[in-house]
């Protein structure tokens, strides 16, 4: 009896410790950053941390204007490492840790998507018209 009862704290521990480590990737979060932003020698920099996952899952920038979506990755060995933009034609792998550039040609107003390579981590970059 005595086992069964450590047995049943001890898993009912580790679902709470997993929601807890994992609530933000699992929370319906459809607020859109436009912190991750920044314009630099008239670029637009889009911010996004690679691991585990994207950082932010949406980002808000500004149609018409050259952008960079630089990934950051630190000790990234999950399938966040390669980044797909099917709509761009871009597939790319990414260091473990560092940082990668991809420059956008042309963004016009509308949801520019991508994910990981293996289609399980999302993220979007929505362009808006510039104020």
């Amino acid at each position: 009896m005595k086992n069964l009862s450590a047995f049943i704290i001890v898993i009912a521990l580790l679902i709470f410790g997993f929601f807890v480590l994992t609530s933000d990737k699992l929370s319906p979060n459809n607020e859109a950053s436009s912190n991750n932003v920044s314009m630099i020698d008239g670029k637009q920099i889009v911010e996004i941390k690679a691991r585990g996952g994207y950082t932010p899952m949406r980002s808000i920038a500004k149609a018409g204007i050259p952008t960079i979506i630089r990934f950051n990755t630190e000790s990234t060995f999950d399938c966040s490492s390669s980044v797909r933009i099917p709509e761009l034609g871009i597939s790319r792998s990414l260091p473990l840790s560092g940082i990668t550039d991809i420059e956008l040609q042309s963004n016009q107003i509308g949801l520019l998507k991508g994910s990981c390579g293996m289609g399980m981590y999302p993220f979007e970059i929505e362009f808006v018209t510039p104020e």
